[in-house]
């Protein structure tokens, strides 16, 4: 993979560096024009095209933006609030990734770096693991404001930097990176992905103010904004990482179950052991459905089911 790939028409052939359904996947990019007529650098980054923004694009991002921060107050918890603040990111225009890395690098030594889409699990993790974080560049399109199957700027920058700026979930997301690196080489990667499924993208937190939201894929979205906190319909369950990592989940639909954090200390200190033989005990236990309850669980609220979609959890 340490072939580069570059933008122009003719001049790249992507089934000769890339194979499988990674091959697939910068097809795509490529036939998007997602590359921006650059080259594709090994670590899959990208120089981040500012003059490719378009007024819609900037249109999209400050609409986007007024929404979301409008509605989060009183729902999400304090330390995203307090990231969005000292950033400084722009309301009205897509953010230039070198400002924001100014004072990211500063307070906790993050940067953000541009990529035209996902990446290779091995791609990701190091880049967690040596503190920075893939952004997809591009901006959704104007009738893709409440869904998107794939992760655009404004989920990835809008969604995960702010936090980036507090020390202990930095700490939490470059020890993710480190782990995934061991899990990728140990085949265990369905499981730690369900452990940042339910933590960094639909996460809650249990606050004195009551429960708020931590996760982007939830910070991102405004029905889920709503949903995750107001609906009876969903599960609630207190942290555990075990029993997240036998838990599949939803792709296209709300969640059926939250998993509620005390602090960000506990997310950092179930990162600590060693997670070898956690996965060896794991891989015994059968898999558990995304709405599921167990004996054992420490229920804080259970779902309704309603509304509940019968296709196949992930």
């Amino acid at each position: 993979m340490e072939s580069l790939v570059t933008a122009d028409a003719g001049t790249a052939t992507l089934e000769d560096s890339f194979e499988g359904t990674l091959t697939d996947k910068l097809r795509e990019q490529f036939e998007a024009g997602l590359l921006s007529g650059q080259q594709l650098r090994p670590d899959f980054t990208i120089e981040q095209p500012l003059h490719r923004y378009t007024a819609s694009d900037h249109a999209v991002w400050a609409r986007l933006y007024e929404r979301q921060a409008g509605m989060l107050r009183g729902r999400v918890c304090d330390e995203f609030l307090q990231g969005l603040a000292a950033l400084g990111m722009a309301s009205d225009r897509v953010p230039d990734f070198e400002r924001l890395n100014e004072t990211l690098m500063r307070a906790t030594g993050w940067q953000v770096v541009a990529v035209p889409g996902l990446v290779p699990d091995e791609v990701f993790f190091d880049h967690l693991a040596n503190r920075r974080f893939p952004a997809s560049w591009w901006m959704r399109k104007p009738e893709q404001l409440d869904y998107l199957q794939e992760p655009d700027c404004f989920h990835d920058v809008f969604g995960h930097v702010p936090l980036l700026i507090n020390p202990v979930f930095a700490d939490y997301m470059q020890a993710y990176g480190k782990g995934g690196l061991k899990a990728a080489s140990m085949g265990a990667l369905d499981m730690l992905a369900r452990l940042y499924w339910y933590t960094v993208e639909f996460g809650l937190i249990r606050t004195g103010q009551g429960l708020r939201i931590y996760g982007a894929g939830i910070l991102s979205s405004q029905g889920e904004s709503i949903y995750s906190l107001d609906s009876a319909s969903p599960n609630r369950i207190g942290f555990d990482v075990r029993r997240i990592m036998r838990t599949r989940y939803r792709i296209d639909t709300f969640q059926k179950t939250y998993f509620v954090i005390d602090s960000f200390d506990q997310l950092f200190d179930a990162t600590r052991p060693d997670f070898t033989p956690l996965y060896a005990a794991l891989s015994t236990q059968p898999t558990l459905g995304a709405g599921d309850i167990e004996p054992g669980d420490r229920v804080i609220h259970t779902g309704s089911r309603e509304g509940w979609a019968d296709s196949d959890d992930i």
